[in-house]
């Protein structure tokens, strides 16, 4: 079975019509294809200070034919993020999630720490990922998804607040080989690498791109579009993704 997913990252909604309209466009974009995707994956910095009304406009931008599986980045807050993003109680822990899609596994997880830009899987996190691996039935195949790349990405910005202590995953992942890609975004520019011998494809941000240091300029460039990735996973577990812009 082919899985379908769309990925959008980076809303930074705050309440600002700019931010709304951009995220509308990518929402209107998903809804309007003439085959759904299997689900949209959202990985993280959803809302921009991490409050409550802000979850709840992203509750209501992302609704569509299709399941919305989110993720928090470093501008997200659990506890807002639980109670008006998720309906769920409020709580501070980190948000793990596992959803099937389509004959595949997608785990979302946390790497936000609280307070802090840079990110962290915690070693209660890597338990959780061991522990789903190690439950999914037979050859069922695993995408794993969080917000901050845990690799270089060779640009002084997202570099400086990336995963810390990425070995602890890539040797987790070296001993469960089900896990076919890493998706993350934070980076706010798309970009495809790899880690721990998987392919790692980081998103393009919706609210702005960052400009990569030998394009010159101002850092963050608000004026290009919104973007997001396709990513189709084939039968043999090889990921192939698509990008787009939209004008």
């Amino acid at each position: 079975m082919t899985t379908l997913l769309a990925q959008v990252s980076d809303l930074h909604l705050d309440g600002g019509a700019r931010a709304t309209r951009r995220a509308e466009r990518v929402l209107e974009h998903l809804r309007s294809l003439p085959r759904p995707v299997d689900a949209v994956l959202v990985t993280g910095d959803i809302a921009d200070h991490g409050e409550e009304d802000e979850y709840a406009l992203a509750a209501e931008l992302l609704s569509g034919p299709f399941p919305v599986l989110t993720c928090p980045g470093n501008h997200d807050v659990r506890s807002a993020y639980r109670t008006a993003l998720l309906g769920e109680a409020p709580g501070d822990g980190p948000v793990n999630r596992l959803h099937h899609v389509a004959g595949t596994a997608v785990l979302l997880c946390d790497s936000s720490v609280p307070g802090r830009d840079e990110g962290l899987l915690d070693a209660g996190t890597l338990r959780w990922i061991e522990q789903r691996l190690a439950e999914l039935p037979g050859e069922t195949r695993a995408l794993l998804a969080f917000h901050h790349p845990p690799v270089v990405l060779h640009h002084p910005l997202p570099d400086a607040i990336r995963l810390r202590e990425p070995a602890r995953l890539a040797a987790l992942l070296d001993a469960h080989p089900r896990i076919a890609a890493v998706l993350t975004g934070h980076a706010h520019t798309a970009a495809v690498s790899n880690f721990a011998g998987l392919p790692l494809v980081t998103a393009p941000a919706v609210t702005s791109t960052l400009r990569l240091p030998w394009e010159g300029g101002p850092p963050v460039d608000p004026d290009q579009p919104p973007g997001l990735a396709f990513h189709v996973l084939d039968d043999d577990g090889r990921l192939t993704t698509h990008f787009r812009v939209l004008p």
